[in-house]
């Protein structure tokens, strides 16, 4: 079998699982188009987020376990969009916490500007020291009151800022501006990527791998914990979305019309519709980010960065910037990541801190990379798809296995109840297996870099 041929068949075989799942009621497959379609759209988002990965290592070898930070930056750009300000937030302490953020900015940028100019010496450290002293104490200052009068307002609401206040109490009338939110998300995860990355680019890998994960973890407890961002804890609800309601659809006439003319009920069918709508949003912009990649790849640039990867020495020896380079990749693949999680945000409809998690957001993504073939974009885009179909589908097999090997056994019997105990961690043990046959049998990946 040809690599081409290989490479359609594999395509073919994962849009085959997508479509049984719809269509088919046998063994593990529900034969509902609504699990299907919410399937493939959490699919179309973690083969995004496997694009930005790839980028990363596939292109330059960056090993980056901080997918959840990025992923979570995104899911604020939404709130910070698409939600209205909470009224009289911004008069009441608002603009003391924006002004105690100056301010806290303005002292770090003092000492390093202290550091630089002034001769070393004993004065200077002592200098420096008193700064950061004074400086961190007028910024706990004003911060603090700030965020108790934001945070004192009707908490079991909102208590927090707010987004830009978009048709105020009519909000969800702009639904559009979620899907504006999606890029600002990649803007703002890129602008933390270059803060990172100024910082810990020049660590070895493995030391790289474990700053990004303490910064992911960073960013994830201020988002848990700073309630006048984003609620913390307590989630932001109701975000508005791009596609319709779907008891909107059902009280639509012409829409139970065209319902009737399909067969089917309009409350499955509004259902179907939002969801295709999602889907066709996403894939839209899997296309556009595809197409981008693939140019970069195949451009000067991508050539460059693929001869960083493999020998850094060789690069750096021929006159390319090798930091700098990495630095431009490291924020591209954060930026795709941010999107990634904007997306989610909406489609969730809610930002829940809380659930980010590195098991779904790095160890998952990096499966999909291993697995669709690392260097290559088709490939990543294929392990997003495989991985989450397996994901999403292992634990009813995993219930299934559990029932098969225990259908003899009493109820109360210590084999059924441990067997039915683990039936819920079977993805886990599904995830390492094929994780391991990949890298035995097609260590490049099932799609692998040309």
């Amino acid at each position: 079998m040809t690599l081409s041929m290989r490479n359609t068949f594999l395509v073919v075989f994962v849009a085959a699982l997508y479509i049984l799942e719809g269509s088919t009621t046998f063994w593990i497959f529900s034969g509902s188009w609504d699990s299907a379609l919410k399937m493939l759209n959490f699919a179309l988002i973690s083969a995004i987020m496997a694009l930005g990965v790839n980028l990363q290592w596939g292109f330059a070898g960056l090993f980056n376990i901080g997918i959840m930070g990025f992923v979570a930056l995104g899911g604020l750009a939404t709130v910070l969009i698409s939600m209205p300000s909470t009224p009289g937030a911004w008069s009441a302490g608002g603009w003391q916490i924006l002004f105690g953020l100056l301010l806290g900015a303005a002292t770090v940028i003092g000492a390093v500007l202290m550091l630089r100019w002034l001769p070393k010496g004993r004065m200077r450290v002592l200098m420096t020291i008193a700064l950061l002293v004074l400086g961190f104490f007028a910024f706990r200052a004003v911060f603090d009151g700030g965020v108790a009068k934001v945070e004192d307002i009707n908490p079991a609401l909102t208590g927090y800022l707010g987004g830009l206040n978009w048709g105020g109490e009519n909000y969800k009338d702009y639904g559009w501006l979620t899907v504006v939110a999606w890029p600002v998300g990649g803007v703002l995860a890129a602008g933390a990527a270059w803060i990172i990355g100024k910082t810990a680019l020049g660590l070895r890998s493995d030391y790289l791998a474990i700053a990004t994960l303490g910064i992911a973890e960073i960013i994830i407890a201020v988002m848990k914990n700073e309630d006048w961002l984003g609620r913390g804890v307590k989630n932001v609800v109701g975000l508005p979305r791009p596609v319709p309601y779907e008891i909107e659809l059902q009280a639509d006439p012409t829409f139970i019309e065209k319902a009737a003319g399909w067969g089917l009920d309009p409350v499955i069918a509004s259902t179907l519709y939002t969801k295709v709508g999602y889907a066709l949003l996403f894939t839209v912009f899997l296309v556009v980010l595809l197409w981008l990649a693939q140019r970069a790849l195949q451009s000067p640039w991508g050539r460059m960065m693929r001869a960083i990867r493999d020998n850094e020495v060789a690069a750096e020896a021929m006159g390319k910037n090798v930091t700098a380079r990495h630095l431009q990749i490291f924020i591209l693949g954060s930026a795709i990541c941010g999107i990634a999680g904007a997306m989610m945000t909406t489609l969730d409809g809610q930002l829940t801190p809380g659930t980010y998690q590195p098991l779904r957001f790095t160890f998952l993504i990096w499966v999909m990379v291993i697995v669709g073939g690392s260097g290559n974009n088709f490939g990543a885009i294929l392990g997003g798809f495989l991985i989450w179909w397996l994901w999403v589908m292992v634990e009813p097999l995993g219930q299934w296995i559990a029932q098969v090997t225990t259908s003899g056994f009493d109820p109360d019997h210590w084999f059924r109840v441990r067997m039915e105990d683990a039936a819920a961690h079977f993805r886990l043990f599904t995830m390492g297996l094929v994780l391991l046959l990949v890298l035995r049998f097609s260590p490049r990946g099932l799609m692998p870099e040309r």
